[in-house]
């Protein structure tokens, strides 16, 4: 009975919530979502929401919207990347930051979702790590990464359209922090495969074109025969040698 009460006490005290105690010691999160192969996740597009949630128990401990600019482009994009350098944190820079009161070690699994102004691009990454009172995560964070594309149909503005017609479709692509793309550019989307297509009920492709630059950053354009069949406009933007994905469809009229 004797070892067997401090068992018991010991699972109770883990079974409490992490900020029950007020003798807890405070302790600073900064947490960053950034887009695949570019920047953080900023402003105008919404930045991220952050999740902060106990592992075991599920309960959040902090969430909240990731603000700030998208960070240095010389700094992220541009310098090479040394082992325990500062690549994200700038002044500005896009980041969730929280004081978390704990009173013990506690394993929390992480979540960052955005774009959050454009729910058709946005995806979610999760990670999970030890928290440790007193030890605070500064300077860069928790990095998450968010693979994808933003893409945006431009025109045609509605599809009242009839078979046999062809339509000028246009689109933005742009990385999920916003950051621009052209051919030759930082992003360069010479390397993208841009295709606008018409797919039926059964979603089976039924005519598609490529997509050629507009001559506006971000912009691309082609021309896109309508078949009888045709049910939803879609614009596909991949590149697969680097992981992001993303597309835009609207159903016809």
């Amino acid at each position: 009975m004797r070892r067997f009460l401090p068992s018991l006490f010991a699972l109770l005290l883990l079974a409490l919530p992490v900020h029950a105690q007020s003798s807890g010691t405070p302790t600073t999160v900064v947490v960053r979502a950034v887009a695949n192969d570019a920047k953080l996740l900023q402003d105008p597009v919404g930045g991220a929401q952050i999740t902060i949630r106990d592992a075991n128990t599920g309960a959040v401990l902090a969430e909240g919207i990731q603000t700030g600019d998208s960070g240095s482009t010389d700094t992220i994009m541009r310098q090479p990347h040394e082992r325990g350098a500062t690549i994200y944190e700038a002044p500005g820079a896009a980041k969730f930051e929280t004081t978390l009161t704990l009173n013990r070690p506690v394993p929390v699994e992480i979540t960052a979702e955005g774009p959050l102004d454009y729910p058709h691009a946005m995806q979610r990454a999760r990670t999970s790590v030890l928290l440790v009172p007193g030890k605070d995560i500064t300077g860069d964070g928790i990095i998450l990464t968010l693979n994808g594309f933003i893409v945006e149909l431009l025109a045609p503005s509605d599809l009242d359209v009839s078979p046999g017609e062809t339509m000028t479709v246009r689109s933005r692509v742009r990385l999920l922090c916003g950051c621009p793309t052209e051919p030759g550019g930082l992003w360069d989307a010479s390397r993208y495969d841009l295709r606008a297509q018409f797919v039926n009920d059964e979603g089976q492709i039924v005519s598609e074109t490529d997509l050629a630059f507009a001559g506006t950053t971000s912009e691309y354009t082609g021309d896109l025969l309508v078949p009888q069949d045709a049910t939803t406009l879609r614009v596909l933007a991949t590149d697969a040698e680097r992981v992001n994905f993303g597309m835009v469809e609207k159903s016809l009229d």
